[in-house]
């Protein structure tokens, strides 16, 4: 892992003190449908978030963009000649050696990473409903913004659980009653003018372009198509983009591929761990958004981010 130059150091001291003075805190409702990874039902639970000096250090990008790809480990992608792309992106900014799904299969992964929690949920299976706070409801009570964008979704708003080679178990936001349908849209309203992006944009490739059914050349060739615009936007408007898998293909103690790149990102290979948790609760330190679920018990990621 990188290790911070004495300024960062000094900095992290400063911020401490500062917070000593003066910690800003805010509390939401957690009302989630299990708890996760144990199927257990879990009572409605009282979080209160607090500004740490991770917090502090982070950014306020201006975008974020989350991609999420399927079924690969770690060492099935990095290093691997069928994905240069994705190679060239890990170069590109901060590629993690030790990131883990939560759990098997694909849909609690992607609850996780949106919500905080698996709901219990232990399998595809569809439809579900909730209601407890997650990303984009956050998002929307610090009046900010969240869209998903779905590659062969029917249409906007579509709520059935498959069509052709979309599948509503990479959707985790079509879940949840408080996050509008508006905020459900196909990857064919995924903006060209990148300004016009949303604070928080998830995007999720259908089932081949994925790697779930397709192959990892197709995967890749995909992201260079569909995402390296944005990528290389991000690194002069102030945002970021993150590629991550939901789980690996059971070969590999379930490490994943994770690389964050855009503005602010120190290139380099990481080693702490991180794991779906982990990257929700960065997204919410950007914006100072109380962690919803199990992110709460996870670090920021920030030891990646400062002036290059």
């Amino acid at each position: 892992m990188r290790t911070p130059t004495a300024s960062r150091v000094i900095e992290a001291a400063a911020l401490a003190a500062g917070l000593a003075l003066a910690t800003a805190s805010c509390t939401s409702t957690t009302q989630a449908a299990g708890t996760p990874g144990t199927g257990t039902p879990a009572a409605t639970a009282r979080t209160t978030a607090r500004t740490t000096v991770a917090d502090v250090a982070l950014p306020r990008p201006g975008h974020v963009v989350v991609v999420m790809m399927e079924n690969h480990s770690y060492s099935d992608i990095i290093g691997n000649p069928d994905a240069p792309y994705i190679n060239a992106l890990a170069a590109q900014g901060a590629s993690f050696s030790r990131s883990y799904a939560v759990t098997h299969p694909s849909e609690p992964n992607y609850l996780a990473l949106f919500s905080g929690s698996t709901t219990g949920l232990d399998d595809d299976s569809c439809p579900h409903t909730y209601t407890g706070p997650n990303l984009a409801s956050e998002l929307a009570a610090a009046g900010l913004t969240f869209t998903g964008y779905s590659e062969s979704m029917p249409s906007d708003g579509y709520t059935g659980c498959s069509a052709g080679e979309y599948a509503r178990k990479h959707n985790p936001w079509v879940n949840f009653t408080n996050v509008p349908s508006a905020d459900n849209r196909t990857f064919a309203a995924f903006p060209s003018d990148y300004a016009k992006l949303p604070t928080v944009a998830f995007v999720v490739p259908n089932l081949n372009n994925d790697m779930h059914d397709g192959t990892i050349a197709q995967g890749d060739a995909w992201l260079k198509a569909n995402i390296n615009g944005y990528a290389q936007w991000a690194k002069t408007h102030d945002s970021e983009l993150v590629v991550t898998w939901d789980e690996d293909d059971n070969s590999s103690a379930n490490q994943i591929p994770t690389i964050i790149v855009g503005a602010h990102v120190r290139p380099g290979t990481y080693d702490e761990q991180i794991t779906h948790y982990s990257l929700l609760r960065t997204i919410e330190g950007f914006y100072r958004l109380p962690p919803a679920a199990e992110s709460a018990g996870a670090a920021p990621i920030s030891d990646v981010f400062g002036v290059s």
